[in-house]
């Protein structure tokens, strides 16, 4: 009789039988109390599971998964995934800082990606000796070919792709069409890696391919990959031999799903994930890159607020919390969805109609427009689900506002990530 599939929870938040939500074995209350609100709260234990599910699925081709650091770039959270054997994908050289600082040997396991990279960061990146420059631009490669030079450090390269192909998801995070800022046309690719390979200074050793994020569909990434194959196939007929495919992130989550009622399997996710980049790859001998980023942290994540007040303007309702659109901006930049629950559950709580907002001299300071919520009243604590990928690593100081404290929690251990900012920590460096 066949096996049945593991069904990985899309979540590490439930209920216990005395209606406190926790997250692993901790109550959210007993974190609140302890370090305060606003308050991030992390669980370590389904960042590893779902680092495990990609061993798995993709342990018939030889890879590398390269964390996002974009997602979350906590340094708790990143030597924690250092220590799993992950690599990184960087955008910036404080990003690298932070890999290094996180653990110095995972340099060696980094992509840097982006498209504005500066004279600075290049030569981090090459003292540093990362693993890869993923080259958006032939000026950039040009500059990049002039550092190496300079610093006499070979660069490894690979040339960031633009397949077009597209992929549905919001505009601002879709990445891989023409009229998109990333990448270098496809049909232009074979004559700049040409030009690389006569450098004494590049190594054209990869090709780098990312659609956008939060895809939910696996047939465009197989779709780009297929593409990337091709070129692979070309470069190899020039006498150019291709080492790996860098294949990108944006394997999205389900945010919408009821807390308690997910159909969301991870282990699917990422079993169908990988079999449209094998496909797409068709037996390449590759060595395949994976940058994963808010499918390993998101669902992991949440920020849990304080109701500070409720308020009615004529038949509109609103909920008003002490965590704001500083501390998570996704609601007000993309019109973003993210389930909110009671701390402490309500046995049949009537709902409301509200509006869920903070407390930015903002109209758009808000968390969902027209939700039913169950009936919480001021000073009790709610928590805003998976918030763990593109929350704090965007959180700002707007109003002078302190950014929120981070704890990471597995099982009944519970480590302080981050300390609450204070209004001392936004005024240093001021004069």
């Amino acid at each position: 009789m066949p096996r049945k599939p593991e069904k990985v929870a899309a979540r590490p938040f439930r209920y216990n039988t005395d209606g406190q939500l926790l997250c692993d074995a901790v109550p959210l209350e007993k974190l609140a109390a302890r370090y305060g609100t606003p308050l991030y709260c992390y669980s370590a234990s389904q960042v590893r599971e779902r680092l495990a599910l990609f061993r798995k699925h993709f342990a018939r081709q030889e890879h590398l998964v390269c964390y996002a650091v974009k997602a979350n770039s906590n340094l708790s959270l990143l030597r924690m995934i250092a220590r799993e054997g992950a690599g990184f994908d960087i955008v910036s050289g404080g990003e690298l800082e932070r890999v290094r600082r996180a653990d110095k040997r995972a340099v060696a396991r980094t992509v840097f990606s982006g498209v504005g990279k500066t004279v600075e960061e290049m030569d981090l990146a090459l003292r540093a000796g990362i693993l890869l420059f993923n080259v958006e631009s032939e000026q950039e490669l040009d500059l990049l070919a002039e550092r190496a030079a300079k610093l006499r450090k070979k660069a490894r390269v690979a040339l960031r792709v633009n397949p077009d192909v597209f992929a549905e998801t919001h505009p601002y995070i879709s990445t891989g069409l023409r009229e998109h800022k990333f990448g270098i046309d496809i049909s232009r690719a074979r004559e700049v890696y040409a030009s690389a390979a006569k450098s004494k200074w590049l190594s054209p050793e990869g090709v780098s391919v990312h659609i956008g994020s939060q895809i939910r569909n696996a047939a465009p990434f197989g779709a780009a990959l297929a593409r990337v194959r091709t070129l692979v196939e070309e470069l190899a007929e020039d006498g150019i031999r291709i080492r790996s495919v860098d294949a990108g992130g944006g394997l999205g989550i389900d945010y919408a799903a009821p807390l308690g009622a997910e159909e969301f399997d991870a282990a699917k996710e990422v079993s169908e994930y990988a079999a449209a980049l094998t496909d797409g790859l068709c037996g390449l001998r590759v060595r395949l890159l994976l940058e994963p980023g808010r499918f390993l942290v998101a669902q992991a994540g949440a920020l849990v607020a304080r109701v500070l007040y409720r308020k009615r303007n004529g038949t509109k309702e609103f909920l008003i919390t002490d965590a704001g659109m500083n501390d998570l901006i996704r609601p007000a930049l993309y019109g973003a969805h993210h389930e909110i629950v009671a701390v402490e559950r309500l046995a049949e709580s009537e709902m409301h109609n509200m509006d869920v907002v903070g407390p930015v001299c903002e109209t758009g300071d808000f968390f969902a427009r027209d939700r039913q919520m169950p009936d919480v009243q001021p000073g009790a604590l709610i928590a805003l689900l998976d918030a763990g990928a593109y929350a704090m690593s965007i959180a700002s100081n707007y109003n002078s506002r302190g950014r929120a404290a981070e704890v990471l929690v597995e099982g009944k251990r519970v480590k302080l990530a981050r300390r609450r900012e204070t209004i001392e920590d936004q005024l240093r460096g001021e004069e």
